[in-house]
């Protein structure tokens, strides 16, 4: 990837290479993570890949793969072995003027340089995670402050990703002083910004200040009413929705907290955070019969977001307390769920 001569001729078309990513992407979406890494095996095998711009998109879908199948040493030895140097000019468009004429700027897909950042942390190297974050995150808020009118906005959203990344790693090491200066820090630059008042209120609920995450929560329903008049997306009304709920949570009043998940079900019925505290909230009121119903309505509804771990987790702890031959009930469940469940779902949750 050091010259800017053109690749020499290839026995496989642009057309055929381009209906080959179009593939990825569809194993993607029905998590074929096992297929993905045949294929792109086979395209490197045979020498499919003429360009630089398609090891890296090729690579990109190699190492999502194996960190969705828990590979992720192999997956981070790919990205490194692979690219030596993220910021090298042998990753930009101007390197080769005669393939990608009139294009400029890095050809590195953006999942790369996520995985190469938050892979370490599950390899028990967690300062070289935050270290690559924080690099991450100065790297993005650099495409803001210089990348035109037309794409700020996705440099934007990029922003707030590696934010929360950054927030979880420091939230999991119970480091909540670091998080809620991290969430002040932006909400200085973009104070309406309703997903990280929202983060404000779970951070001060960790510190214990209810009264705090009341008013951060409250401020949410101001901003929407004031921008929407009463118009807000179900999206926006769930989350107003979920925060309520998750104060009457903490309050332990769960009666309430249901009747605000029912709401929220109600408007999106494959809102699986609802679903799955409401019958949380039912368990915690001794109504496991309910509770269980209401996680096995939902992977009979919406399998495709209702069928994660923790949901399952849920449903089998409930299997447990309920029935005395659970573990023939979840022998069933995990016979569907190995009908149904993408590669990089982890049976072991069932717990059998």
């Amino acid at each position: 990837m050091e010259s800017s001569d053109p690749p020499p001729p290839a026995t496989v078309s642009d057309e055929t290479i381009t209906e080959e990513i179009r593939s990825l992407h569809e194993l993607a979406l029905r998590g074929s993570w096992k297929s993905i890494l045949e294929k792109v095996s086979a395209a490197r095998t045979f020498s499919q890949l003429r360009y630089p711009h398609e090891h890296l998109i090729f690579l990109a879908f190699n190492s999502v793969a194996l960190s969705k199948l828990r590979r992720y040493s192999e997956a981070l030895d790919d990205i490194e072995t692979s690219i030596e140097d993220l910021d090298s000019s042998a990753y930009r468009y101007e390197a080769y003027p005669k393939v990608y004429p009139d294009k400029k700027g890095s050809m590195i897909p953006f999942s790369i340089r996520w995985l190469y950042s938050l892979l370490p942390s599950f390899l028990n190297r967690r300062q070289d995670c935050i270290d690559r974050l924080y690099l991450l995150l100065h790297f993005v808020r650099t495409k803001i402050n210089g990348c035109s009118s037309e794409n700020v906005e996705v440099w934007k959203k990029r922003e707030n990703f590696v934010l929360s990344t950054i927030i979880s790693q420091h939230s999991n090491q119970k480091e909540f002083g670091v998080c809620l200066s991290l969430i002040i820090d932006m909400l200085t630059k973009d104070g309406e910004n309703l997903e990280l008042i929202s983060k404000l209120g779970y951070v001060q609920l960790q510190f214990g200040d209810l009264e705090g995450a009341k008013e951060s929560f409250s401020k949410i329903e101001q901003i929407l009413k004031k921008k929407n008049d009463g118009n807000a997306s179900v999206e926006m009304m769930n989350l107003v929705g979920r925060n309520k709920a998750l104060i009457y949570m903490v309050g332990k009043d769960y009666v309430s907290a249901v009747r605000e998940y029912d709401e929220c079900i109600e408007r999106d019925g494959s809102d699986v955070v609802a679903i799955n505290n409401k019958a949380l909230c039912l368990m915690y009121l001794r109504d496991l019969a309910d509770s269980i119903k209401v996680l096995e309505n939902s992977l009979e509804r919406v399998p495709n977001v209702a069928l994660n771990e923790t949901l399952i987790v849920n449903l089998c702890s409930m299997y447990e307390l309920a029935y005395v031959n659970h573990t023939d009930i979840k022998k069933t469940l995990s016979n569907w769920i190995a009908r149904l469940a993408p590669d990089d779902f982890d049976p072991a949750c069932t717990r059998i």
